[in-house]
């Protein structure tokens, strides 16, 4: 279930002109950018761009970044983009310059439905004029670069029918692929983990208990390592309850000293409209906390009057900056 919802009495052009009135004079009313963007959608977001270029022959996210800096630009931009648009961005922030994010390859890559990826790759071209397996590969390599193309092809079988006969078989396979054979035949992972439907893996899955005694994670925890151990188990751990794994990355976006604020902003947008009411139940029932609250203490964002947005969202009793607008994305049901 999402948090974000169809704002009710949407008027582009309203909100067009709110957002033109809060980046004139001097300073910027980021309160008013903050009322408008966190309670729109992002197709009623992508309404307002058009109908804002449309009023003042501007770009409304280039007037925006004009005008605002750091975690809280960071936000307000994602927010703005179409949801392939900034999954490319995010994927090719990940690949450019010195060293390569893996973990936001592997998160956006495993974890799109097929439409989604194709979607994405449309973007990238779109954006970069570049292709996106290309730069993948040219990033990475070995097993684990085979295991993200795969990804990028967008064709996991989506066909919601279990065929048991073939998930034993699979689950055979996988066994003599790894904890019956000496070294591992990571292809035999790759083919079955990145081609079949959610359903029939977790078949597969239970399948491969029954067979071994012990998870299809201990295995590869213990025959794989690296970049390819954790995308490989990134897919294990969607094919079980996708809410859990991303609630493991809020939560490890925010443990420890500091916060990854790029992977904090990526999980919030893109799972807003999608299931952050269950993302939250499996943060709470796994970490102890409420995602709010854990949120509220790794903040380190200014703080400035914002009384009515923390009245609602019960974080803060003044807050800004772009941690407290991701808190009210995540507990203000719109």
């Amino acid at each position: 279930m999402a948090t974000v919802k169809e704002f009710s009495g949407f008027d582009a052009k309203k909100d067009a002109e709110i957002l033109q009135k809060s980046m004139k004079g001097a300073g910027t009313d980021e309160k008013a950018i903050v009322d408008v963007l966190t309670r729109r959608t992002n197709a009623q977001r992508q309404k307002i761009v058009l109908d804002f270029k449309t009023m003042y022959g501007k770009d409304l996210i280039k007037e925006l970044k004009s005008e605002l800096s750091g975690r809280f630009e960071d936000i307000v931009l994602a927010l703005l983009l179409k949801s392939s648009d900034y999954d490319a961005m995010c994927l090719h922030k990940a690949i450019e310059g010195l060293g390569t994010d893996e973990g936001a390859l592997i998160e956006i890559l495993c974890t799109r439905s097929n439409k989604q990826i194709l979607d994405i790759k449309q973007a990238y071209k779109t954006l970069f004029r570049r292709d996106l397996e290309k730069d993948i590969l040219g990033d990475t390599s070995g097993h684990f670069g085979r295991l993200l193309v795969s990804m990028t092809v967008g064709n996991r079988d989506e066909n919601s029918n279990v065929d048991v006969a073939r998930a034993q078989a699979d689950a055979k396979a996988l066994h003599a692929a790894g904890e019956k054979k000496w070294g591992t035949d990571e292809s035999k992972f790759n083919s079955i983990l990145a081609a079949q439907s959610i359903a029939q893996l977790q078949r597969v899955f239970d399948e491969y208990q029954k067979l071994s005694g012990h998870t299809i994670e201990r295995a590869i925890s213990s025959e794989m390592s690296g970049d390819l151990k954790q995308g490989m188990t990134t897919i294990v751990k969607v094919v079980r309850n996708s809410a859990a794994y991303f609630a493991e990355q809020l939560y490890t976006s925010m443990k420890g000293l500091g916060t990854n604020d790029r992977q904090l902003v990526r999980v919030i947008v893109t799972r807003c409209e999608v299931d952050m009411v269950q993302i939250k139940q499996e943060f709470q029932r796994n970490y102890g906390k409420t995602l709010e609250s854990f949120i509220a203490v790794s903040s380190t964002a200014s703080r400035a009057p914002c009384a009515e947005h923390c009245c609602c969202c019960g974080v803060w009793d003044a807050c800004w900056g772009s941690l407290s607008i991701v808190a009210i994305i995540i507990t203000k049901d719109n």
